[in-house]
């Protein structure tokens, strides 16, 4: 069992792996690298666009995932049942910003939805300034804020939370929840936490802006996600968005998501690269969340609308062990599994980025040093022992998961290859 504090969420994208009965081997190898979360994208009837987001009845599951005659509850019932066999937890999403156009509460219940200028249900639209950037014209926004039915629409809500615990689910993470209200999520989360203490509100807040954040903390969230899978590691944006997140709650990094292009398509399936990227975002925050393929050096970006079992790849790549070594080692230190203070340091190479991290009762401290050059070796100079604040060498030890030093010099003069990560730690 993972040590308290250590969030590792395997994301199954259901249309990538197709009908529910056949998930064994993906719960099998994600707890095989570590895993101790699986967090599953909408499985819902959708809409005419097919959109896992574009959900048309919350209490219908989509015919492409189920297998079989048992009927749809107990095919996620028993899906669940196998995932926390294996020991993972299970994460649902939850969509309550909006739903399908067609979706069947536009016609039971037209007022909970907003209207535009004409009239007609309102079509969720991101905004640049004053231009238009984009419309989804499947998709209907729920008016959680000011509907005239406003308390029935609550409690549509919380009964649907309800009816998935019920089938065994462990948490949700909420998508777009900084375009719910503040309120509607005190009420959800508050209600929920007075029936079952364990389940767990994870707060997608990709986007938002810092008061968002910390108003979704004040409304009960356990984790938030952070920003750092868009970091080059010179500005100091990162370093300060993850101090101010801190206050409010922990946060989960990651190196790609479903909504992102893949990693190894970006870097050109530059191993070192992602491995690289994957160890960042697991030492970096509390949590760290890493989709279905990317084990495997996966290029095709998921879709939403459009992928298919058909679009499992052959394996480019092979870096399960890795991810498992990683995942260990994140288990292992306290200084890993939170948010805590980190130190930039200044080591004379601007293509090796340096932090200090320390964990929040001062007894663990990290020191990190990363080849920022994904394809040539980089030369660092640095005494440990003075960046640790005089600590003896004989307590100073390597844990780097991949070339590990066997004993730790007074001055450090080498050459990391290229996207290394050289971990030392000291434990007071």
């Amino acid at each position: 069992m993972a040590k308290k504090g250590s969030v590792l969420i395997y994301n199954l994208f259901p249309r990538l792996v197709g009908p529910m009965a056949d998930w064994q081997d993906h719960f099998k190898r994600a707890k095989k690298m570590g895993f101790n979360w699986v967090y599953i994208n909408p499985l819902q009837y959708s809409g005419f666009s097919g959109s896992l987001y574009s959900i048309k009845d919350y209490y219908k599951i989509n015919p492409i995932f189920l297998k079989g005659r048992m009927s749809e509850e107990n095919q996620v019932h028993n899906m669940i049942h196998r995932a926390h066999l294996a020991g993972m937890k299970v994460m649902f999403d939850l969509v309550i910003n909006h739903t399908a156009i067609d979706s069947v509460l536009v016609e039971q219940h037209p007022d909970w939805y907003q209207r535009g200028p004409r009239g007609g249900i309102k079509n969720p639209q991101v905004w640049e300034g004053d231009k238009l950037v984009c419309t989804w014209g499947d998709l209907a926004e729920i008016d959680n804020a000011n509907s005239s039915d406003k308390e029935k629409l609550w409690k549509y809500w919380l009964d649907l939370i309800r009816y998935f615990i019920k089938l065994g689910v462990d948490g949700f993470r909420c998508d777009a929840a900084y375009q719910v209200p503040t309120e509607l999520w005190e009420y959800l989360i508050g209600t929920i936490r007075e029936e079952n203490k364990k389940i767990q509100f994870f707060a997608e807040t990709l986007g938002c802006e810092i008061h968002e954040v910390v108003a979704l903390g004040s409304a009960g969230f356990d984790y938030t996600f952070n920003s750092s899978k868009w970091w080059d590691f010179k500005e100091d944006w990162c370093l300060k968005q993850y101090k101010e997140n801190a206050e409010v709650a922990p946060s989960i990094a990651f190196a790609e998501s479903h909504d992102t292009p893949r990693l190894a398509k970006e870097l050109g399936g530059n191993e070192a690269a992602i491995k690289m990227h994957y160890l960042f975002s697991a030492i970096y925050s509390t949590g760290v969340m890493m989709p279905v393929g990317f084990e495997y050096g996966f290029k095709k970006k998921v879709n939403v609308v459009r992928t298919t079992p058909a679009h499992w790849e052959e394996p480019k790549l092979d870096l399960v062990d890795f991810i498992a070594k990683t995942n260990a080692l994140k288990k292992q230190y306290k200084v890993l599994r939170e948010d805590n203070p980190i130190e930039r340091i200044d080591v004379g190479n601007r293509m090796i980025f340096a932090m200090l991290k320390t964990s929040n009762d001062g007894k663990e401290k990290m020191l990190m040093l990363l080849n920022r050059d994904i394809k040539s070796h980089r030369h660092v100079k640095v005494n440990v022992s003075e960046i640790f604040g005089g600590v003896k060498l004989k307590d100073i030890y390597d844990i780097s998961v991949e070339h590990a030093l066997p004993k730790v010099p007074r001055v450090l003069d080498y050459n990391l290859r290229p996207a290394q990560v050289m971990l030392f730690f000291v434990q007071s």
